[in-house]
């Protein structure tokens, strides 16, 4: 069973030339168990993500945006957010900020049942968690409309190819990380160039 894919998620840690990690979530639920109970509906749990990592050599960000910036272009996504994250082993940091580093490199402890497939090495993202723990780290999020979720609901988008998708090249530039290393940067891909009338 092919699930369509809701969203895709890159994060670096804020340090060069670091592995990417690539978390491709999925829309779907699955039991979490075959066993079967008379008269106990256990619940659907939704599908945890697979993770990817890249390794590929890169110098600056502006490098990782380009290449978020081409796939989320071609993959027909209304648009790209990226989050800087400072480090979460700071005084004054909150659990909050602890789990999402934690969630952004695939661990989700809090439901093991639900944590991401371990189709890569552990061992590397978890010294990835811990690197961006001290130095603060960079998210970027799409939602692809090709092959995607958001293919059903035809949103107008006059960028699109009929499949969803668009060519290359993308004609967005990346944007210099903000001076104070946090906050959030959104990229607009998608375009309608006509006027929309309510039905």
């Amino acid at each position: 069973m092919r699930l369509p894919l809701f969203a895709v998620t890159i994060t670096a840690a804020a340090h060069i030339n670091t592995p990417l990690i690539v978390l491709l979530h999925w829309h779907g639920f699955r039991r979490a168990t075959p066993l079967v109970l008379p008269g106990v509906d256990i619940p659907s749990r939704p599908i945890p993500p697979s993770t990817i990592t890249l390794n590929l050599q890169w110098r600056c960000f502006e490098t990782v945006d380009l290449l978020v910036l081409d796939a989320a272009w071609q993959l027909g996504a209304w648009e790209i957010e990226r989050v800087e994250q400072r480090s979460c082993n700071v005084i004054g940091a909150s659990a909050a900020e602890a789990l999402a580093c934690r969630q952004a490199f695939g661990f989700y402890e809090a439901d093991a049942s639900n944590r991401a497939p371990l189709d890569d090495d552990e061992s590397e993202r978890e010294r990835l968690m811990q690197l961006a723990a001290r130095r603060g780290y960079l998210r970027w999020i799409f939602r692809p409309v090709q092959s995607g979720l958001w293919r059903t609901l035809n949103e107008p988008d006059d960028t699109l190819n009929a499949d969803g998708g668009r060519r290359p090249p993308c004609p967005a530039v990346p944007i210099s990380r903000r001076q104070d290393q946090r906050g959030r940067t959104v990229y607009r891909l998608g375009r309608v160039h006509r006027i929309l009338l309510p039905l």
